[in-house]
């Protein structure tokens, strides 16, 4: 024979379980940050200007990568017969302007610093007759 205890429902109905409220906080804690800027090994930065990222790519040559930027979005991914395949996207709030942007790589740490499209003004001045 085997005895269970029975707890009444309205006992426990009011407050989570303590299972739950974890559950709950590490799901929280892996959704809230975004996963481009929260992904290991990448350390993003921003100002008005520009906006840096710091990646990890240790055993990359500068040959070995690629960086393409379209509009606000920026791509990194390593050559066919490199050592490590990477393969990154970024999509920034901002259109990037490429001819002001630039990339650094040293000591296995690839900083790009992406400069931010400076609104042009698009106000026209009329004569008065």
């Amino acid at each position: 024979m085997i005895f269970a205890p029975v707890i009444r429902r309205a006992a426990y109905a009011q407050a989570p379980r303590s299972a739950d409220l974890a559950l709950q906080r590490f799901l929280m804690g892996a959704l809230a940050e975004p996963a481009a800027a929260g992904s290991a090994g990448c350390t993003v930065t921003q100002d008005d200007k520009a906006t840096t990222l710091q990646l990890d790519v240790p055993g990359l040559a500068r040959e070995q990568l690629s960086i393409s930027i379209e509009g606000n979005v920026v791509r990194l991914q390593s050559v066919e017969g490199a050592p490590r395949q990477v393969q990154r996207a970024w999509e920034l709030a901002a259109d990037i302007d490429a001819a002001h942007s630039s990339a650094k790589l040293e000591n296995g740490v690839l900083t790009l610093t992406l400069a931010k499209v400076e609104p042009a003004s698009k106000a026209t001045t009329l004569t008065i007759q």
